[in-house]
């Protein structure tokens, strides 16, 4: 029963398998009933397929233009960060070159050739409205002293009043509480300089009213022998002169050559051992 059962089975099998190469070789030849279905199954695949691309058409440019401008966002930061960095470099750049500038004052002074002189930055800022001294990074670890002038290139900025072992307090000249004892450069009459705060000139208290004293006069320095400053040190220029008959002095008011509101690096003058 089993072999008759075979024997059936074995004729079906060689006719599917003679029917599939029959079907294979008209496919390939592009003929015959398979190439028909074949082309109208495209035909109605082709115009649904073109609406599916047009409706997502959008989308897909969509995605291309949020992956487009991601990509511009972060060269954009990037672009950001490098004009930052060549800002803060090129800012750098021009602190530095003030800098030189500022010492490079320091280096030649002529009011105070053959003085020893230590060279300290400002470490405090510049005085407000109430301020009258600055710190400075020399102490006296450094030998800085008490009752020391201080300078820079343009002129007298004032002298140390205090010192630690690495800092010292600078009274400035334009505090109302400094004396600075000065001589006009045009006439040779003296006076005393005196502090203002912060309203931009000194007045010189003691000067003969007999003496003609002129506006744009240099005023430097008397360094009589009790001051703590040499002579010679600029102070600065007479801005207004006040003489009223019968008087016994004038009035003089002089505008410090010290920008003290820009105080970067002074020079602190040690005394010569004769003083």
């Amino acid at each position: 029963m089993v072999a008759y059962q075979r024997t059936n089975r074995r004729p079906i099998l060689v006719l599917i398998v003679v029917t599939a190469v029959a079907l294979i070789t008209l496919d390939v030849r592009g003929s015959g009933p398979i190439s028909t279905v074949r082309g109208g199954v495209h035909d109605v695949i082709d115009p649904v397929a073109g609406a599916l691309e047009a409706v997502f058409a959008p989308v897909g440019d969509w995605i291309d233009g949020v992956t487009s401008a991601s990509a511009l966002k972060d060269e954009n930061a990037r672009l950001r960060r490098r004009l930052d960095a060549a800002r803060g470099q090129r800012a750098a750049a021009r602190a530095a070159i003030e800098e030189n500038k500022e010492l490079k004052k320091l280096l030649n002074l002529p009011f105070a050739e053959g003085t020893d002189a230590i060279a300290a930055p400002v470490v405090d800022g510049a005085p407000g409205n109430f301020e009258v001294t600055v710190q400075i990074g020399r102490g006296a670890s450094d030998g800085v002293g008490t009752d020391m002038p201080v300078v820079t290139g343009a002129g007298l900025v004032g002298r140390v009043i205090e010192v630690s072992r690495d800092r010292a307090t600078v009274l400035l000249v334009n505090d109302p509480q400094s004396g600075v004892g000065v001589k006009m450069e045009r006439t040779g009459t003296t006076g005393v300089a005196k502090g203002r705060g912060d309203t931009g000139t000194l007045r010189v208290d003691y000067v003969d009213p007999n003496v003609e004293v002129r506006e744009g006069e240099v005023v430097s320095t008397w360094g009589q022998q009790a001051s703590p400053f040499p002579a010679g040190i600029p102070l600065g220029t007479v801005s207004k002169v006040t003489r009223t008959r019968g008087d016994l002095e004038q009035d003089v008011l002089v505008k410090p050559l010290v920008d003290f509101s820009h105080l970067d690096y002074v020079k602190v003058l040690r005394p010569s051992p004769g003083r």
